[in-house]
């Protein structure tokens, strides 16, 4: 039967702005509506056009691309732009369509969306045909507003650029001005003879997907979705309708159901997907492959000087690596890829130049000698065991994927050296799209229906954040959730809306590292996305659709911790090259060194690459790791699989001599698997081990073993069996016994599912054990850097002050003298802290300051500071941050003395400064001048001065830096808490002395709470309680925890007592809490009078009103007031009326010592 519809406009939710349905879900639904062909016609984008593509030869239909634009025009009017479909005709019509949508992005300029040019289409229009756009296009509007001249020179220019290639859309889905628009679009089409061409607008599948798509919508435009629907912009009609349904619906316009059927005819565009396409890398007058080949050979010489510097010891280890490197310079040049190599190395070998750090490699692509000899990787492969056939495999052919890590600061500059070596236009970073995940379907839905931000952000929290998490899921998990879903209506309509929108495409975002670099550029073979800035350019494509089009992806990934090393290997050599010494290189360290390997055996790994966890500090003390190998297997045993599988156990106890080494197994082994599984105690715990296994035992290929590997990872059945039985005959060929191999290939099974990738385990461990060396011998230069590289995160900088003053390290406040941006150490091996840490002050001023600093010398006082430094550039509000972090606290004058001065200062600074400008001032006045300002600073004249501010000051002091530096509120309080419960312990000293199951009583600050909740229901409480000096892990259960909510808040003083409790799994301690109070509670219980002390010198009538107007708020308490009169050595007691019993708090106390001194106010005890 001939078709007699097909769908020519269609979105999927690639659009974003609107379209709700996966492109899968739209060809499924033609299939089922038997229509031979599809458009996809996404809003100024082919984001999904590739994987539509692909899907829809799978399913036998044929796929039409498209793109629906806006159309900017001088002589259109009030909205200035109008609508229209483009579909692709030919392969020359792909490329023009790939043009438009690039141009449309990059010059988006100040619209909210991309618009293309009438004048474009002058350039980009053969091979395409054009649909109207309805009474949204440019013909619609001008006909509903009767604008005839414009009519004519509008169909005049389509005629000329598009003949025969133009069609008038109609469009019948109940929508305002439809009806007019095509009565008047039908009666020009037959005036003018121009094709009618019906379409259904499709925004979904379904007619009940509507509700949906309206909230879709309301969620991309940030607004609540009755705004959408009062716009009536989209009809509940715009679903995937059926041919007959079209029919029915245009059965008086025939002609335009047919046109439809026409135009897909017509549409032939075929992707041919070759490849793979690579640059031209310049050899001078050798091919590629030679030029590799010499290029490695050279590599190998420098290396093989380096790893064996005697030439006689040399001459006899090389014929293995010349055998290597010789099989791997076959395969890459038979494979094609000998550019691909070439072009790594260059930018590799430009960044090192240039200084920039670059790992040791990452994944696979650490198994490659070549990669070795090239300084692509720093890692011997041979020396560590790692197969070439794990990353190239000559056997499944593949794209190269060498993962590479840059310093974080520096990953851009060398993406930038790349597009000037092969041009701007050739060279791009790679699209991501982010997806709508439960947790945020439920806020998004939620937000878009207007509900309550209490009501619906209760309700995400009771869905976890666990990977793979879905609303499904979630539902008939969480039994909370469930019983809401069931007897709540708006709860049953947010989470039944949400299923529809859960993993639909929300936004656009780069790939963390993904670069391509194509032979010419890159519009012939995707169109390009622009961020914000228009600077820098993405593929549409994402990084699997880019390999499908035969695009090599290059990883430039950003990697912190390289920074770190770096930062402090340049202090460390800046010291040394002081003194003369020898600097230090972190690539030519030792890998046995002592003392790394007792630091890492305790534990103490804050700071040390991929081993900060609780958990993996677990794992390193039972594992007890003493040479290089045992690091490589720890980073690979620390994984979910392994932990689970009872391997880890069995790894440790043969490492530690409690159970017997075999290979693999007591019952089952063959001493050919020794030398596979000697570094792992007999363990098969790489991959790179079961494809050896495979070749010593069964004869395989290391190319064939690589496929046995992958067969076993994706446990698919057939590929099993099929594997299995070449695995038995291959070990019978070899004398090997019959039961012994099924059953060798049973343990391959099991264990090899949790196999790792050795190569990128031992890349990584490089970088863990570099790290490790200089916290063992440079420990206050490695925390100054990481402290440096995480001082946009508060809380990483508490855990690394921690952790320094743990190791004894000096921290030292923020000195506007001494401190620069970063984090360094000073002649002392003190840490200086960084001004950068500071919170709201920006590289600007900070740069500012120093530059001062360092052209006219230190700075004198807070006068000489507001003199000298670019106030436009460092305003007060700064200066403010700057007092409270420390940064002045050298001048000896007290914080609050300061911050109340200097609105005068920076008055004085700026009347001195025009006045030196205008040189108005004495060759004497520049000091007298700076003198009289500061002497109008109040001076601190006694120990009471000092601490009247103390804690409003270090509640400041925390606001700056983000935690409590040079003091605690916990001192403040200690002593007092100590006369109450003279048995309480410090936090540092209950850590010192942990007695498992004893029950012990602290007090500190409540730093940090989470409250979850039980499978029952039921609530329970985690958090951090610090002190100055260390921070202890607290519980509280749901009895305690209802009884108490009021005081467990963040920043709470509290007391507990509790059972002291580990947990193995995760090494570390907490507290069950059984009781608790807070410092108000406290004093309820033990205060028993509050004393007043007035000295007679002080004691005068606006004292005692000030005194009073502090009391009143507070009166009707329970605790008496005692007032002690003292003059000439004599003191007389003043009992208040009971009506001036107080009720106490921590506010009253602070505000009464502000007033009258510190030790003026005392809480006598019962």
């Amino acid at each position: 039967m001939n078709p007699n519809f097909v769908h020519l406009h269609v979105r999927s939710d690639y659009s974003m702005i609107d379209g709700l349905s996966k492109t899968n879900a739209l060809l499924e639904k033609a299939v089922s509506l038997n229509m031979p062909a599809l458009a996809l016609t996404d809003f100024s984008n082919l984001f999904g056009f590739i994987k539509f593509y692909d899907y829809s030869c799978k399913l036998g239909i044929k796929p039409i691309a498209g793109a629906d634009f806006l159309i900017q025009d001088i002589s259109c009017y009030s909205d200035n732009w109008s609508k229209l479909t483009c579909l692709v005709l030919n392969n020359q019509g792909y490329q023009h369509l790939v043009e438009l949508i690039s141009r449309a992005y990059k010059y988006k300029s100040n619209t909210n969306y991309p618009i293309i040019q009438r004048s474009w289409l002058m350039e980009y229009n053969e091979g395409l045909i054009l649909l109207s756009g309805g009474c949204d296009g440019d013909i619609g509007k001008y006909l509903l507003r009767n604008k005839r001249n414009d009519i004519e020179k509008t169909l005049l220019f389509y005629h000329k650029y598009f003949p025969n290639r133009y069609y008038i859309e109609l469009i019948r889905t109940g929508r305002v001005h439809e009806e007019s628009y095509l009565k008047l679009a039908v009666e020009l089409s037959r005036i003018k003879g121009l094709p009618v061409v019906a379409t259904n607008d499709v925004r979904f599948v379904e007619k009940k997907d509507f509700q949906a798509h309206e909230i879709r919508v309301a969620i991309h435009a940030g607004v609540v979705v009755n705004k959408i629907q009062q716009s009536n912009k989209y009809s509940a009609q715009q679903f995937m309708k059926s041919s007959q349904e079209m029919c029915h619906l245009f059965n008086d316009i025939p002609e335009s159901l047919v046109n439809t059927v026409e135009i897909a005819q017509r549409c032939n565009f075929m992707i041919n997907f070759k490849g793979p396409f690579l640059p031209k890398f310049p050899t001078g007058s050798l091919s590629t492959e030679n030029f590799l080949v010499t290029q490695a050979r050279l590599g190998l010489e420098k290396r093989l000087k380096f790893l064996f510097p005697n030439s006689k010891e040399r001459q006899v280890k090389r014929s293995v690596y010349d055998i290597r490197l010789n099989q791997e310079l076959q395969v890459i040049n038979q494979m094609g890829f000998p550019g691909y190599f070439l072009i790594v190395m260059e930018f590799i070998q430009w960044s090192k130049d240039n200084n920039i750090p670059v790992g040791p490699g990452r994944g696979s692509g650490a198994s490659s000698l070549v990669a070795y000899v090239l300084r692509i990787t720093e890692l011997d492969p041979i020396k560590f065991d790692l197969l070439f056939e794990r990353f190239l495999n000559p056997e499944r052919i593949s794209m190269p994927d060498l993962d590479i890590d840059f310093c974080m600061e520096h990953r851009d500059l060398v993406i930038d050296h790349v597009a000037q070596m092969y041009g701007s236009h050739a060279v791009s970073q790679i699209i991501t799209f982010g997806t709508m995940a439960a947790k945020a379907a439920i806020r998004d839905v939620g937000r878009a229906l207007g509900y309550p931000y209490v009501f619906v952000n209760r309700l995400a929290k009771l869905i976890p954040l666990e990977p793979g998490m879905t609303l499904r899921k979630a539902c008939t998990t969480i039994n909370q959730l469930k019983l809401m879903y069931n007897t709540d209506e708006e709860v049953k309509i947010l989470i039944d809306l949400s299923y529809q929108l859960e993993g639909i495409i929300r936004n656009v975002s780069k790939h963390a590292g993904g670069v391509v670099i194509a032979p010419n550029k890159i519009t012939d073979f995707s169109p390009l996305y622009y961020d914000d800035n228009y600077n820098h350019s993405m593929t549409q494509f994402d990084k699997d659709d880019i390999e499908r089009i035969g695009l090599i992806k290059f990883d430039f990934l950003g990697l912190r911790t390289l920074t770190t090393v770096n930062r402090a290997i340049k202090m460390i050599n800046d010291r040394k090259s002081k003194s003369n010494s020898l600097i230090c290189n972190i690539n030519l360290i030792p890998l046995n060194d002592r003392n790394s390997f007792r630091l890492l055996q305790t534990a103490k790994t804050t700071g040390i690459f991929q081993l900060e966890s609780k958990g993996i500090k677990m794992l390193i003390k039972r594992l007890k790791p003493d040479h290089f190998e045992d690091l490589i297997a720890l980073i690979a045993l620390f994984r979910p699989g392994p932990l689970q599988s009872g391997m880890v156990d069995n790894f440790i106890n043969r490492k530690n001599g409690r159970e017997i080494i075999s290979y693999p197994d007591v019952k089952w082994e063959h001493e050919l698997l020794k030398p596979v599984l000697k570094s792992t105690y007999g363990i098969i715990l790489y991959q790179e081990q079961v494809m050896q296994i495979a070749q010593v035992l069964a004869g395989y290929t290391l190319g064939k073993a690589d496929i046995l590997r992958r067969a076993i990872g994706k446990k698919k059945y057939e590929d099993m069996v099929k594997q299995r039985a070449i695995f038995n005959a291959g070990a019978q060929r070899n004398g090997i016994n019959q039961t012994l191999s099924k059953k060798i290939f049973d343990l391959m099974e099991k264990f090899a599912g949790y196999g790792f990738n050795k190569s990128h385990s031992a890349a990584y461990a490089l970088i863990s054990y570099q790290t490790l060396w200089l916290k063992a011998h440079y420990p206050a230069e490695f925390m100054a850097s990481i402290l440096s590289s995480d001082m946009d995160n508060v809380n990483r900088i508490i855990i690394l002050i921690h952790e320094c003053r743990r190791m004894g390290l000096k921290v030292l406040s923020p000195n506007i003298n001494s401190s620069r941006y970063f984090f360094y150490v000073n002649n002392n091996q003190e840490i200086v802290y960084g001004i950068g840490a500071i919170k709201g002050i920006g590289k600007l001023s900070i740069d500012s300051i120093v530059a001062s600093r360092d052209c006219d010398g230190e700075f004198h006082s807070l006068f000489d500071f507001c003199v000298r430094v670019d106030n436009s550039k460092v305003n007060q509000r700064i200066i403010e941050k700057l007092i409270y972090s420390g940064a002045f606290d050298f001048f000896g004058i007290h914080r609050s003395e300061l911050i109340s001065s200097l609105n005068v200062t920076i008055c004085q600074a700026i009347q001195y400064a025009k006045r030196k400008q205008c040189q108005q001032i004495g060759i004497f006045e520049d000091d007298i001048q700076e003198h009289t300002i500061v002497d109008t600073i109040p001076k601190c004249n006694s120990v009471i001065k000092l601490h009247q501010n103390s804690l409003i000051i270090l509640t400041k002091e925390k606001e700056a830096l983000g935690l409590y530096l040079t003091d605690h509120p916990v001192n403040q309080y200690m002593n007092e808490v100590k006369q109450y419960i003279p048995e309480i312990s410090k936090i540092q000293n209950v850590l010192r002395k942990i007695v498992i199951n004893n029950t012990v009583c602290t007090f500190g600050l409540l730093s940090s709470i989470h409250i979850k909740s039980t499978k029952k229901g039921n609530y329970m409480l985690f958090g951090i309680l610090e002190d100055q000096y260390s921070q202890l892990e607290i519980i509280v259960f749901s009895d305690l925890l209802k009884k108490s909510q009021y005081c467990l808040k963040e920043n709470n003083l509290i007391f507990i007592k509790g059972i002291m409790n580990y947990n193995t799994m995760l090494n570390s301690y907490k507290i069950i809490v059984h009781e608790l109070q807070d410092i108000n509670d406290l004093r309820k219980r033990y205060v028993h009078h509050l004393s007043i002390i007035l000295p007679s010198e002080y004691c005068n009538k606006k004292l005692l009103n000030n005194i009073y107007y502090i009391l009143k708020p507070n009166r009707f308490g329970t605790l008496p007031v005692y007032f002690m009169y003292q003059k000439d050595g004599i003191q007389i007691k003043f009992n208040c009326d009971k009506n001036w019993n107080i009720t106490l708090t921590d506010q009253l106390l602070i505000t009464l010592r502000n007033l009258i001194g510190y030790n003026q106010v005392k809480l006598e005890l019962n």
